[in-house]
């Protein structure tokens, strides 16, 4: 009787709803099929844009799972909608992966594991805890920064951060590549800002969190740290921790850390330590980020968390925590060190001569060449990076540069000497693109035209998809 019912129901779905039983395939063949050419083009070719990486099935899973269907504003045990017990169990999980994860004790640090994304992250700690023209400094995104801490032009305000709070970006050493500490505490104490934000999103280099420390208790400024691109050399020890100094630590999941597209924030918990009190503050005194925070992702900015993103960050988190990560994202930084190694090895300029995590910037200046022209060889080729500017750049729109990264092809198993070979492959087709400028002229369009029908772009990208698709593919079978 009760497979009839089953069955009555089923056929009934077919009326009421017919494509909710149905394949993607079944349902819309159109979608299904760019779908499977995009899985083939991730396959294919050699994906080294720094932000992205190759997340697992497990993860991909979770995010296509029944856990989209549920609305949960508010926070666990706390929700505005009934049928959450699940959900609640799901971001409690959530949020004890996280503290495991980078080594943080819950009696002294809290997660907010709701934000959408990155970018959501970090105005909702501007807004937690900054009032309207309060003064932020961040580093400037033509220097390698984000846009989310405060890049605007001398014509217009760009980011929201720029508009709603007053902003003077810090810059790198137009000399060395590398932040000047002593410049930014000289500005820092003209400016005094109410938050110094150290982040990047192209900056090869450590950071010195002590002195970032050091400059904003000089000043009496909070400390973001929005380890975005970095967190998953961070939990693995293969990068130094911002934990022991920043207030608030802010961190997309899905570049280095390999999980969803979601964000988070950690905020300080508990008493204050009595270096961290500010003026006139009693003994004891506990830090008050915690409830902001949370007030400031929802109802401020936010609606219903994504709860699939949630379910899916728990269980990258999981693997975070283990030691095959670790080797990951050690091997990550040899890759990086042997990409940069053999590109320098050809003579080619790299900003800071190095690199000491997931990225290398590389200055085409000396070569003529302009990141924009790179980056459309490099796409005709099945190679995969991206345009941007390096110290001392005047045109954002033209950089100077490229940024290329090793997480997501560290993902495919790749090693240091694969990296070798991929350094030969963006020699060989930076030098084809100073041949096709040299015979049709430096203008973008005659250039690109050029390139499209060239034999020698048909050869490389040949020989790229042979090469990559020699490695399995995170995720998915192809």
């Amino acid at each position: 009787m009760s497979n009839g019912i089953a069955n009555g129901h089923s056929s009934a779905m077919e009326h009421v709803f017919p494509e909710a039983l149905k394949s993607l395939q079944e349902a819309d063949p159109e979608v299904f099929s760019l779908v499977q050419d995009e899985k083939v083009r991730q396959w294919k070719g050699i994906e080294l844009i720094a932000s992205e990486n190759f997340t697992s099935r497990p993860v991909m899973e979770a995010l296509g799972s029944c856990l989209t269907n549920k609305y949960s504003e508010g926070q666990p045990g706390a929700r505005y909608y009934g049928g959450n017990e699940n959900i609640d169990k799901i971001e409690l999980l959530c949020k004890s992966r996280a503290l495991t994860a980078f080594g943080l004790s819950p009696d002294s640090w809290g997660v907010n594991v709701q934000p959408y994304s990155g970018s959501p992250a970090n105005f909702a700690v501007y807004t937690a805890l900054l009032n309207p023209h309060d003064r932020v400094m961040g580093l400037d995104l033509p220097s390698g920064g984000h846009l989310t801490h405060g890049y605007y032009t001398a014509n217009k305000k760009i980011s929201a951060t720029s508009i709603f709070f007053e902003s003077l970006p810090y810059k790198l050493d137009i000399k060395t590549g590398t932040i000047n500490y002593e410049q930014l505490e000289e500005k820092a104490m003209e400016y005094r800002p109410k938050m110094i934000i150290c982040g990047a999103s192209a900056y090869p280099r450590e950071f010195d969190y002590p002195k970032f420390r050091a400059i904003c208790d000089k000043v009496g400024a909070y400390l973001l740290v929005d380890m975005a691109h970095i967190s998953g050399l961070v939990a693995a020890g293969a990068m130094e921790s911002p934990f022991p100094y920043a207030d608030i630590v802010t961190t997309t999941t899905h570049k280095s850390l390999r999980g969803p597209r979601a964000g988070m924030i950690f905020f300080r918990r508990g008493p204050k330590d009595s270096s961290r009190m500010a003026k006139g503050e009693a003994p004891g005194s506990a830090y008050d980020f915690e409830d902001r925070i949370n007030f400031a992702v929802f109802p401020s900015l936010q609606g219903g968390p994504h709860n699939h993103q949630i379910g899916a960050l728990a269980v990258a988190l999981k693997h975070v925590a283990t030691e095959e990560f670790r080797l990951y994202a050690k091997q990550i930084k040899k890759n990086c060190v042997s990409l940069a190694n053999s590109l320098m090895s050809y003579g080619h300029k790299l900003v800071t001569d190095g690199t000491d995590n997931h990225l290398v910037l590389w200055d085409l200046r000396p070569e003529d060449v302009t990141g924009s022209k790179m980056e459309k060889a490099c796409d005709l080729c099945h190679i995969t990076l991206n345009k941007n500017t390096v110290v001392g750049d005047a045109n954002a729109i033209q950089p100077g540069g490229v940024r290329v990264g090793t997480p997501a092809m560290t993902s495919r198993g790749l090693v240091e000497s694969d990296f070798v070979t991929i350094a030969a492959f963006l020699h060989e087709v930076l030098e084809l693109c100073k041949e096709v400028q040299s015979k049709h002229g430096r203008a973008l369009k005659d250039f690109t035209a050029a390139l499209v029908d060239h034999p020698k772009v048909a050869d490389i990208r040949s020989r790229v998809e042979l090469f990559s698709a020699g490695f399995a593919m995170p995720g998915f079978k192809v």
